[in-house]
């Protein structure tokens, strides 16, 4: 009887314990399988397309970007709205310089990150606020600062980040996304930096969870035999 006694409260306890993070797991997975991915992503409210352009005869010659970028370790030519560029990569980050004047044009003011923004942006709102963010919100943690925000009014409340060094969008976030992002955190138990799979809360939650099954299993194993006495 004390094993059968000590199962029931093993059981019971596990359940407490593990009950609430089993619905936030479950609650959690609907999400993201509910919602398609393309959509967290945010493709259907900003077309970016960077192709890389062939060599244009009044570009002038790559050799001549070493005046500018003493350290270029690459570089590829591409199009700046109106203009042909090459993208220049350094130990530092990256840069833009024109490809006709050879003049460095990096950072981006913040006119031209509107351009770009507007350029970018397929949805129906307005542009309602651009401004240079220094630091980087939790959002875009993982990127570089620092970075153009350019926020609009639509109802999905779509951010688009573009970087002053090279003129791309960097990251496109929107409600949907951000509710993806809280429910992530909450599925993999990373409160911190919402990205470590194997943090050891997890680890302790899922091992909870097992153990939970198995005293479940126990439990059952008692309750037969107690039907096959009677």
């Amino acid at each position: 009887m004390k094993q059968a006694f000590w199962s029931r409260r093993t059981h019971k306890w596990l359940g407490l314990l593990v009950g609430i993070q089993a619905v936030f797991w479950m609650a959690s997975g609907l999400y993201m399988t509910a919602i398609s991915i393309e959509i967290i992503h945010g493709d259907h409210l900003s077309h970016v397309e960077s192709t890389p352009l062939e060599a244009q005869a009044e570009a002038i010659q790559p050799g001549l970007l070493a005046s500018v970028f003493s350290e270029m370790t690459g570089f590829r030519l591409k199009r700046l709205r109106d203009k042909v560029v090459y993208e220049v990569t350094y130990p530092g980050g990256v840069g833009l310089v024109d490809a006709q004047s050879g003049k460095r044009l990096d950072p981006l003011d913040q006119a031209m990150a509107r351009s770009l923004a507007l350029d970018a942006y397929q949805g129906l709102g307005e542009l309602r606020e651009i401004g240079l963010l220094r630091q980087l919100p939790s959002e875009v943690a993982t990127r570089r600062a620092p970075l153009w925000r350019a926020d609009f009014d639509d109802e999905y409340g779509t951010t688009l980040y573009v970087s002053p060094s090279n003129g791309e969008v960097v990251a496109k976030r929107h409600t949907l996304w951000r509710a993806y992002d809280f429910l992530w955190m909450l599925h993999i138990m990373d409160y911190d930096k919402r990205s470590d799979i194997n943090n050891t809360l997890l680890r302790a939650a899922a091992a909870a969870g097992t153990l939970f099954a198995l005293s479940g299993l126990w439990l059952l194993w008692f309750t037969l035999r107690r039907r096959n006495v009677q």
